[in-house]
């Protein structure tokens, strides 16, 4: 075999390994991305671009986590993953969000993501805001991503918040309705809260589905 018939094979591996899928590179995003599982699956994400949104990402990003109202995933773990990225959203709630960094998050985020997943967590009616948010404009922006959204199995609800079972439940679920009835491609999980590894890892199997 001759040195050019090698090259021009290697030319060949080399653009069918480009165009072969399971190896291309996603843009995923990640709404409640600095809650307890967002950092861990985009940390898992280094082949692939992840963007968390967070209502504050200036506090996000700081070295030391200055409030618990916000959620933080600090300077050192962006060091880290040079792949995730922080954007400002209004997370459905305008009631608590400090100057305009939000503004423009859905063409930021949106446009070009293939994957969008909701962890936005808490039971109060800010989970539902925030879950219309994500699939109005997503359905305006990109109706074409996969949309994830994530909440604990039953049995965790009481364990985790106790009281309000059913109130809690029925949110739960009229956030996965939301997403089901209106988006094109859209996976709903039920996680077991406190398997926090296999939950991340559940995420994950989600995400990559979709490449």
């Amino acid at each position: 075999m001759t040195t050019t018939n090698i090259m021009t094979i290697t030319t060949l591996l080399v653009i069918l390994l480009a165009r072969s899928p399971g190896v291309s590179s996603l843009n995923i995003v990640i709404a409640g991305g600095t809650g307890r599982l967002g950092p861990k699956v985009a940390a898992k994400l280094s082949d692939h671009k992840v963007t968390l949104l967070a209502r504050n990402g200036f506090l996000a990003s700081a070295p030391a986590r200055v409030t618990g109202t916000f959620g933080w995933v600090g300077r050192s773990y962006l060091e880290n993953n040079p792949h995730v990225s922080i954007r400002d959203w209004d997370g459905g709630d305008m009631t608590d969000i400090v100057g305009c960094d939000f503004l423009g998050w859905q063409d930021d985020a949106l446009q070009d993501a293939d994957v969008v997943v909701n962890l936005v967590g808490g039971y109060t009616q800010q989970r539902e805001m925030a879950t219309e948010r994500i699939v109005r404009e997503s359905l305006r922006i990109n109706p074409q991503a996969l949309q994830i959204t994530a909440s604990p199995v039953e049995d965790d609800i009481r364990a985790l918040t106790p009281g309000a079972f059913t109130m809690k439940l029925e949110r739960m679920r009229k956030c996965e309705e939301m997403v089901t009835k209106n988006c094109m491609n859209s996976n709903c999980l039920r996680l077991e809260a406190f398997d926090v590894e296999n939950s991340v890892q559940t995420i994950l199997d989600a995400v990559l589905s979709a490449n």
